[in-house]
Formats: C-alpha cells, structure tokens, sequence
C-alpha cells in the first residue's frame, strides 16, 4: 500500500477534514446539533441499531460515539450489502462475531433485507445530509414501541486522509468538499493496488464476443446520475445496454493500462504515472472530448457513478483487523 500513501500525499497533501476550517471544511452544522440530541436521546433508549456502510465498516464508525453506544445494547447494519463483496462480508460479520457485537449485512432499499411497513418513515436519499433532524415514530402498541430516527453523524474531525477519502469515495461526504478528481484518483489507487482490472479479464472476453449493441443516437439520453437509488424507474433496456456497454469500455481500458504497465503500482511516482495514463484511457472510453472544458472532471464524475452504483464490482474499502478493537 506505499504506493496508495505516496500519491495521497503527494496528491493531496497534509489535508485533513476538520470542522473548523483548514485545508478542507466539512463538517455540516446540522450533524454538530445532531450529535448532541443524540448523547441526550440515547438516555431513553433501551437498544440501538448503529447503520453503518457495508463498504466501510470501521471508517463509516463515529468514533465518538462509540463510548455512549457500547454501552447500550446494540445491533450494527452494515446497509448497503449489495455494493460489497458478499466473501469479505462474512469475515467481517466473524470479526464482530469475535467482540461480542451483534451484526447483520443489509440492504434497506430490499424487501427481502427490510420488511415493508405502511407506516411513516424519514426522508432519506443516496447523498449525505438528507435527513437532518431526529424523528420518533411509534411501531407497536403491545408493548408500545417507538423508533428514534436518527440523521448520519460523523465526528468533525478526521485526521486520517485515507479514512476521509473512503468516506467521500462511498458517498459519506459530498464531493464538492474534498473534489471528484481527488476521489477517483483514489479509486484508481485502490484499483490498481489490489490488481482489480487484471480480474476483469474473463468478463471483457465475453463481452467483446457479444459486441456493442446500443444505437450511437441514444447515448445522450440516458443520464449516469439516474443509477442513484431512487432517483427515477430503471433503466428501459437500451439505457441498461447502454450502460453495461459503457462499463465493459471503462474496465477495458483500466485492464489494458494495468496489464500493459511496466512499473512497480507500489511506488508511488510509478503508480502517479500510470493513474495519468488511465486518466487519458478513460477520456477515451467514455468519448469525452479532449476539447471540452473540465474534461478530466467529467471523467471523474462519470467513474465515481458506475462504482457507487456498484457497475464495477462489489468492493470493501476497509481490511478486517488482525486482533479485535477495544
């Protein structure tokens, strides 16, 4: 991972997300008002159900919280299972297993992982800050149960540049405040540091025997930021045809760059060099023009929606501890 470490820091530099301004301001005055309701509210409560992101499940953590939540008895759903390699997941499930948490993969936008209530719910969406206030609903009458809603908190401060990317790369913290090509530098670190696109080479074969099969004339139609959850009815089938085109391009020129490359992705100038080449490979694939202003931006944006939207794999940011977290 040296060569991840170098290209952040050289990249980004001593960046740290603090709440009082510095390189990076970020924190969100509504989460500080939160955070307090909350250490109040947790008083009344008899059990708490901590969401976290399957994708992140120590980094997603508020760390300051954690005092005031161990010490309730409490559930950890690690929300958005889908996105996240279902093999890792089972370690991490172990792993909480081993400290005595309770722990279940989830995924709320599924019946079959929520079951579906006529009841009120809170406003909740696929960026952070959506839900901003604390909500009670009451859910059962014998006995009388009531549901605390929480917003999701995160500790102001985060001194970690790695921690705070993976949370800006998993949607935690909006883009606009840490940079979309900042992010997807950091994504093709991580990819080409675990050899992710070396393992893309038997789907590639398939679909090139396929062929390409959406109608130029239709590409504009479809908006990439539609793959957000929610945001509109699936895809009709050219978009969908469209879209998975789309990624065999984009997986096709990550595995040819990386398979091609012949420097060391552990150091961190060779691996800066190559995330220049791919950067250029991509403008290519996604045919963005090398005209148009904010090209490279574009490109980020584009790369950052096909992950989150888990069209390039199912992936877990965070490595399982070795020994247990006190």
């Amino acid at each position: 991972m040296r060569g991840i470490n170098g290209v952040m820091k050289k990249a980004l530099g001593d960046m740290e997300f603090t709440a009082g301004g510095g390189a990076i301001n970020w924190f969100p005055g509504h989460m500080a008002a939160a955070i307090r309701a909350i250490r109040h509210r947790l008083k009344l409560a008899d059990m708490v159900i901590e969401v976290r992101d399957s994708r992140i499940p120590l980094s997603s953590a508020n760390q300051d919280l954690q005092p005031h939540l161990s010490s309730k008895r409490r559930v950890i759903a690690l929300n958005k299972k889908d996105l996240a390699n279902s093999n890792i997941m089972n370690k991490w499930v172990d792993f909480f297993d081993s400290c005595n948490q309770d722990c279940i993969p989830i995924n709320a936008h599924s019946k079959s992982s929520v079951r579906k209530e006529k009841r009120k719910r809170a406003t909740v969406g696929p960026l952070p800050g959506v839900t901003q206030d604390i909500a009670g609903y009451k859910i059962a009458h014998q006995p009388s149960i009531y549901v605390l809603d929480t917003p999701g908190v995160l500790v102001p401060s985060i001194q970690d540049t790695e921690t705070g990317l993976k949370l800006a790369l998993a949607g935690s913290v909006k883009d606009e405040v840490v940079g979309e090509e900042r992010i997807a530098q950091y994504l093709l670190a991580v990819l080409n540091s675990r050899r992710t696109p070396l393992h893309w080479r038997r789907h590639l074969n398939n679909r090139r025997m396929e062929g390409i099969q959406y109608e130029p004339e239709e590409r504009h139609r479809f908006n990439l930021n539609d793959l957000q959850p929610k945001r509109r009815a699936p895809p009709n089938k050219s978009d969908a045809v469209y879209v998975e085109d789309l990624v065999t391009e984009v997986q096709c020129a990550l595995y040819t760059t990386l398979s091609e490359f012949d420097g060391n992705v552990e150091d961190e100038n060779g691996l800066e060099s190559l995330i220049e080449v791919q950067f250029e490979a991509l403008q290519k694939a996604m045919k963005v023009s090398h005209m148009a202003a904010e090209a490279r931006l574009r490109v980020s944006k584009k790369l950052l929606t096909l992950f989150r939207a888990g069209k390039l794999g199912q992936f877990i940011l965070d490595d399982v501890p070795i020994t247990k977290i006190s």
